[in-house]
């Protein structure tokens, strides 16, 4: 069965614009690079936030340094938005999959009455 929602990809497309998925069930070898890509994503801003927070905790930091971790921070973020935006909707594509399979077993039963 084809996705009804399409995946927001973690990679940009062509000229900045987002990226969407629409694949089968299945799950092919896109959709395993972008479970990929969202990993490392979300690991290195975790690996980034355990930075910042050593910088922030007394290491004196010059603005230079300051000004780089904060571009930094913007990505991680942005990144994990994107993961989050692109998990929601498979949620919503999962809820969407039960809501209609409660539909088909209520007529179901309505019919076997």
């Amino acid at each position: 069965m084809v996705s009804v929602h399409p995946r927001l990809l973690p990679w940009p497309g062509l000229a900045g614009q987002r990226s969407y998925l629409v694949a089968d069930d299945n799950g092919g070898i896109l959709s395993r690079l972008a479970d990929e890509m969202e990993e490392v994503q979300l690991t290195m801003g975790a690996e980034l936030l355990d930075h910042a927070t050593e910088i922030l905790g007394g290491r004196k930091a010059g603005a230079l340094e300051f000004r780089f971790l904060s571009t930094r921070l913007c990505e991680a973020l942005r990144d994990a938005l994107r993961v989050a935006e692109s998990r929601g909707g498979l949620l919503a594509e999962h809820d969407d999959a039960v809501a209609e399979s409660e539909e088909r077993q209520a007529l179901d039963d309505e019919v076997t009455e």
